[in-house]
């Protein structure tokens, strides 16, 4: 049994100090660390990082506190009137002589608890400004030549992404810009990696992301903070975090959400072999609709050069009895079918017509031009 007297003062009487000591001691070595569910009542979050809060249920309530080392593994702060399970040592407060219960561990009775809350918190914040939008989110670009990838540069996600870039898409320039994806400061880092993306110059597309892990080791996907960070960078980003079923806010933000690193860099890049493929079909395609084309205005050349050269002969069918019909006429009026009727022409030696008989002076020589030729004349005293 316990010794009331064993510490004592010299009035017979013990200290406040003594007995809040001692009950501590009690309470430490007869209740060991337990579960304990409760109501959250009256929450407090110190700017040491510390939170203060009750425990109540019908009958009775338990002082609790929660130290920033054990509550930063949390999402958020519990909201009072959530129901918990915490696990915690109790102890007794020796400056206000009050019991409480350190907590070690916090746990909401609901399914999912606080990270769905905390979730749910973050995502009605930026649908409120807009980002989850689908409106928003931009097309990739279909041949990207510089992708920056923001991962932890030890991941497994990052070797995925390099072995399925290099295959699909071997032109491609991939620039990692390191980050911490888990743990403390882990959303500050990606926000840093993320804004540093937006000063790079030529990127054309970005991939952030991280492998599978637990719901805790995703959270920082789930940053609210992060989740703006993706929003504001200015070229298309694919958010790949964990597996196929895990979503985080990431994704709803992004412009596009891939399921895993792998499907990133599949969605990031055209497939080269398929490409090759496809240009291959569509040279085939094209020498065949040249080929169709060619034959097509051949046979209407012909067709052409038929009715072309058909007109042509009618048309100088035309110009020849046009032709026959001018010839008729200048041969009526030739002066040879006037010479074959009898008459003839003289010209002076210069070749000049004498029409008149001033123009024959005595002795003048002349040519005189008849039906089959010239005579040579001369002009005779008479």
């Amino acid at each position: 049994m316990l010794d009331l007297f064993a510490a004592a003062s010299a009035e017979g009487a013990w200290t406040v100090g003594e007995v809040t000591r001692r009950a501590r001691a009690v309470i430490e070595a007869g209740l060991p660390p337990l579960w304990v569910r409760g109501e959250v009542s009256g929450l407090k979050v110190w700017q040491s990082g510390h939170w203060y809060f009750a425990l109540r249920d019908k009958t009775a309530q338990l002082r609790c506190v929660m130290f920033a080392r054990d509550n930063r593994r949390l999402p958020a702060p519990p909201a009072d009137g959530m129901q918990v399970f915490v696990f915690g040592r109790p102890t007794l407060w020796e400056d206000k002589g009050e019991f409480r219960l350190t907590v070690l561990e916090l746990l909401s009775t609901e399914a999912g608890g606080l990270w769905k809350l905390a979730l749910e918190q973050a995502k009605a914040a930026l649908a409120r400004d807009g980002l989850l939008d689908p409106a928003r989110k931009r097309p990739l670009p279909p041949y990207p030549r510089r992708i920056a990838v923001v991962t932890s540069p030890d991941g497994a996600a990052l070797r995925d992404i390099i072995a399925v870039t290099r295959r699909r898409w071997p032109p491609a320039e991939l620039l990692v810009i390191p980050a911490r994806v888990q743990g403390d400061g882990a959303a500050a880092d990606v926000c840093r990696a993320l804004a540093l993306v937006g000063r790079l110059e030529a990127v054309d597309v970005v991939i952030v992301g991280r492998g599978g892990g637990a719901a805790e080791d995703l959270w920082t996907f789930n940053n609210e903070q992060v989740a703006r960070a993706v929003a504001a960078v200015p070229v298309p980003v694919i958010s790949a975090v964990g597996h196929e079923t895990d979503v985080t806010l990431c994704d709803l933000v992004a412009d596009h959400r891939a399921p895993t690193p792998s499907a990133a860099a599949a969605a990031a890049t055209p497939d080269r072999a398929e490409l090759l493929q496809q240009l291959t079909h569509l040279g085939s395609r094209l020498a065949r609709g040249l080929a169709a084309r060619s034959e097509l205005v051949a046979q209407r050349c012909d067709r052409t050069l038929d009715r072309l050269g058909a007109a042509m002969a009618l048309r100088i069918e035309r110009w020849r009895h046009q032709l026959s019909a001018v010839s008729g006429q200048l041969d009526v009026l030739s002066p040879l079918k006037t010479l074959e009727r009898g008459y003839a022409v003289a010209r002076d030696a210069e070749g000049r017509v004498l029409k008149r008989v001033a123009q024959f002076a005595p002795g003048l020589s002349f040519r005189l031009r008849v039906v089959d030729g010239d005579v040579p004349a001369r002009v005779r005293e008479s």
